[in-house]
């Protein structure tokens, strides 16, 4: 494994292996199939580049986003690493440059989407090349209970029957239980070797909001917690994104717009100068945040409901990346569970379908509603317990509040504080108590 370490030192500038990323990776290098669940920023990626690249052969990636493979690849031969894609956006004598370098054995790592692999010219140029592993992205988007279903992930079976003796990676940062066996039961993984990490982000603090006028809330938090940091807001629609850049352009706040009605080129830009700049907030649809790998992200705001925890996390994920204090902010209305309960009923969808999405809608909306630790509602739906509440959310800290405010009138040096020294203390962290006192 020094050479995995050196690999890990010399060509992706880290010092050591996190979570389980070793243990996976000495799986691949010996013939096993894994399936390994780690959180957002977690370091999944390295758990089958690193093996890729010292395996004999090409490591196939199968990404579900040609902007996610794009992104990787150019990460990667940045870094030296000799990567490549096959897509849609390449004209055909780009294909064939590819194909060439991948037949001349010129390439560590492929990555390709579920559907490009299902065609037979591509299935038969695998069959003449010299595989290494293959390396199933998001493999949530396998199950039809999961939050990103794909169907065209489904086809994967394949790999286990047509090429059985190359070692497989399923990998997914937000696959609860019953979507980790459906996994594994869709890509022959049984019996594979599972690596399940803690979905506990620790340094990330969670705070929901329901009440108050939301751009009103919105700037109140951004000039009192971020006057100058990184951060991106999900936005339901193109157009609140773009009424949205509009607002804090107005106030003075540099932000950028990122959505799939913009420009490729236009949205390349954007996402460009957001990675290189530490004061610009990035305003985006879903659409954004896939592979984008910032570390200084200070926040994560959501001006709408998610439409699962799994998104929720996902997107919640993408803040703190350096292990630095980060927060996640949400700002939701009941008109957002209408318009999300509309989709799920309009819906042209498989009944499993329709139950998943249901099921899921309500399990965020009692997360928002929920008055415990926010952290350990969160951990125990991916099924983890945390024994103590974890003080760095907003039901903590106004429970901490409430106790603090307790103790003083147990005191008989209370009545030195106003009646507004005390609604203060007690409405801490809580716009809602504040409006109500």
């Amino acid at each position: 494994m020094s050479l995995a370490q050196r690999i890990l030192s010399e060509t992706f500038d880290y010092d050591q292996f996190r979570l389980n990323q070793l243990e996976v990776i000495e799986t691949l290098l010996a013939g096993d199939n894994a399936l390994v669940i780690m959180p957002t920023a977690g370091g999944k990626s390295l758990c089958y580049q690193i093996p890729a690249m010292m395996l004999d052969g090409v490591g196939i990636v199968i990404s579900p986003l040609i902007s996610l493979m794009q992104d990787q690849v150019s990460a990667l031969n940045n870094l030296g690493v000799r990567a490549a894609f096959l897509n849609s956006t390449q004209h055909s004598f780009e294909q064939k440059e590819v194909t060439d370098q991948l037949l001349a054995g010129e390439l560590d790592l492929l990555y390709i989407s579920p559907e490009r692999l299902m065609l037979p010219e591509m299935l038969e140029l695998l069959d003449k090349t010299k595989l290494a592993l293959f390396a199933i992205d998001e493999a949530h988007c396998i199950s039809e209970w999961g939050h990103d279903f794909r169907k065209e992930y489904q086809a994967l079976s394949v790999l286990s029957e047509r090429y059985p003796k190359t070692p497989r990676i399923a990998v997914s940062a937000t696959a609860d239980q019953r979507t980790r066996i459906e996994i594994a039961e869709q890509l022959q993984l049984a019996h594979a070797a599972q690596f399940i990490s803690s979905f506990d982000r620790p340094n990330i603090s969670y705070t929901i909001n329901k009440s108050g006028k939301q751009l009103d809330q919105l700037w109140q938090y951004l000039t009192t917690n971020h006057p100058n940091s990184s951060g991106i807001i999900y936005c339901q629609s193109r157009k609140q994104v773009e009424e949205t850049v509009n607002w804090l352009t107005a106030k003075g706040r540099l932000s950028l717009p990122y959505h799939a009605g913009l420009d490729a080129s236009y949205r390349g830009q954007n996402q460009k100068w957001f990675m290189r700049e530490d004061n610009l907030i990035m305003v985006a649809t879903i659409a954004f945040g896939l592979g984008v790998d910032k570390p200084n992200v200070r926040f994560v705001v959501h001006l709408y409901l998610p439409k699962s925890i799994e998104n929720y996390y996902q997107e919640t994920g993408r803040a703190g990346r350096d292990g630095k204090p980060a927060e996640a902010w949400l700002h939701y209305s009941q008109k957002d569970i209408s318009i999300m309960q509309f989709w799920i009923n309009e819906s042209d969808i498989s009944t499993t379908r329709r139950q998943s999405q249901q099921q899921k809608l309500n399990d965020i909306i009692k997360f928002c509603r929920s008055r415990k630790c926010r952290r350990q509602v969160l951990l125990r739906y991916f099924g983890e317990t945390l024994p103590n509440p974890c003080g760095n959310c907003d039901n903590c800290q106004r429970l901490f509040s409430r106790h603090r405010i307790n103790g003083l009138l147990k005191t008989d040096k209370w009545p030195i504080f106003s009646l507004r020294n005390l609604l203060q203390g007690f409405c801490s962290n809580n716009s809602d108590n504040v409006n109500r006192s």
